[in-house]
């Protein structure tokens, strides 16, 4: 079965965070994101969309914190300016940064909406935003790119986006991170330099991300366009308005205390996850 915004509900929530500047940080979008979905699981709120960037921050995943020298490579992100923190998730590195616009679609869970059919809604939503620009965007593994999967986005053989999914109490969250300005290849190559430095030659056997920059690009440059994260997020607000009926978030207080519950839990657990390394 296909599914649509419309289908899923007519009624949907949007939620701006994209200017609250650098004091904004990535693992409050973490609790953020587990708090909408156990609420819209439980069927207490109404399906939302939310749009966020954060400044300099490097997210690792658990599989990074296991390399054998990632104190060095953590030590060389922060020299370079980069926040470092762990999610609670699978997957690999991810680099966030004013350039790159991060939108999650948190919904219910459907019955028969598979892991798949979450990230085709995404992949589909992500082909009508970008629809006038008249360029093919394909889905699959950009091998050479950071944090690779099965639901790699790009345009002439070139990642500029990857999806993520979450699944809480009967709530899905389908997380995007689209590099829209900005140089891609030069993300790209400063975690090629984490990972030189977090598995040493004398690991040979250790299994990372060989990163291949040139796999990499920024819509704006692949589209050769003044395109802008805020400009990028407008776009995506006219496109929610032509097919659902769409209203402002308002917090309720029960969100507020799930939200600061999840948020001390996920910054206490990054927090062991981190010292367990010696990596802050």
């Amino acid at each position: 079965m296909n599914y649509d915004l419309q289908t899923i509900s007519p009624q949907w929530r949007w939620l701006d965070q994209t200017r609250f500047g650098p004091a904004f940080d990535a693992l409050q979008s973490f609790a953020y994101d587990d708090t909408f979905c156990t609420l819209i699981g439980q069927k207490q709120a109404v399906p939302l969309v939310r749009t966020w960037v954060h400044h300099d921050t490097v997210v690792l995943g658990i599989q990074d914190t296991r390399l054998p020298a990632v104190e060095a490579g953590c030590s060389y992100l922060e020299e370079q300016g980069y926040r470092v923190i762990v999610r609670n998730s699978g997957g690999l590195a991810v680099l966030l940064d004013s350039g790159i616009l991060n939108i999650s679609l948190l919904l219910p869970e459907i019955k028969g909406m598979t892991i798949d059919a979450a990230y085709e809604q995404m992949y589909s939503t992500i082909k009508e935003l970008l629809a006038d620009y008249e360029r093919p965007i394909q889905a699959y593994e950009i091998v050479g790119s950071y944090c690779p999967g099965s639901y790699d986005l790009s345009i002439d053989g070139k990642k500029f986006a990857g999806i993520s999914q979450r699944r809480i109490r009967g709530g899905i969250a389908v997380q995007i991170y689209l590099c829209v300005e900005g140089s891609g290849s030069g993300r790209a190559a400063l975690l090629r330099d984490f990972y030189h430095l977090a598995v040493p030659e004398t690991n040979p056997s250790v299994d990372y991300p060989l990163i291949q920059p040139a796999t990499m690009a920024s819509l704006a440059e692949l589209l050769d366009s003044g395109l802008t994260v805020a400009g990028l997020n407008e776009r995506l607000l006219h496109l929610l308005q032509q097919k659902v009926d769409v209203h402002p978030h308002l917090s309720s207080t029960e969100e507020t205390a799930l939200f600061s519950t999840n948020y001390e839990r996920i910054a206490s657990r990054n927090e062991k996850r981190l010292t367990q390394k010696g990596m802050n």
